[in-house]
């Protein structure tokens, strides 16, 4: 499974955009498309589902018991 970090370069080299033109395009700073990329951990939710809006996806919480009832 690739991780958030991965994923967003990813996409966003696919779509042949710098760091710069993703976020404006996203409509958010460019320090929050480069700690995604660079896979900080202290994000605001808000900030990276914008940013993964981008590709149609969003993040949501996920109560651990739901993990272990779906295996």
């Amino acid at each position: 499974m690739k991780t958030l970090a991965e994923f967003v370069k990813q996409r966003r080299k696919e779509v042949n955009l710098t760091q710069e033109e993703f976020a404006e395009r996203a409509g958010v700073a460019l320090t929050v498309v480069r700690k995604i990329e660079q896979g900080k951990t202290n994000m605001n939710l808000d900030r990276v589902n914008q940013v993964l809006a981008m590709f149609g996806h969003e993040l949501a919480p996920v109560n651990s018991r739901e993990l272990q009832t779906n295996k």
